[in-house]
């Protein structure tokens, strides 16, 4: 179970990454859009990278970890929307490493 962890922690710390630097290049859009001529192919490089590769694998993490770990659905369905929402990620790694290793001291 705990190299499926570190395998999710990973892709969980990758994900999180790639949509933080989306969401800084969204905002630096907004606000000087003379900026966004200059960060379009960063932005495609990057959106590309996290949507068609790097958040499959990371679902295929979280799976594989949630039946290691025999998590409750719920717990999957939060680390999945955790792809999702710029933060998240970092957060629900923690919350998960939480999890585990109060259940491995139990």
């Amino acid at each position: 179970m705990q190299a499926a962890f570190a395998r999710y922690r990973v892709m969980s710390f990758v994900t999180g990454t790639t949509l933080l630097v989306l969401c800084v290049f969204l905002i630096l859009h907004t606000f000087d859009l003379s900026l966004w001529t200059h960060l379009k192919v960063l932005v495609t490089i990057v959106g590309i990278g996290h949507g068609v590769v790097l958040y499959p694998i990371y679902m295929v993490m979280c799976f594989q970890f949630a039946l290691k770990a025999r998590l409750h659905p719920g717990w999957v369905v939060l680390m999945l929307l955790a792809g999702f929402v710029p933060g998240l990620a970092f957060y629900m790694e923690h919350r998960m490493a939480i999890t585990v290793m109060a259940r491995q001291s139990a």
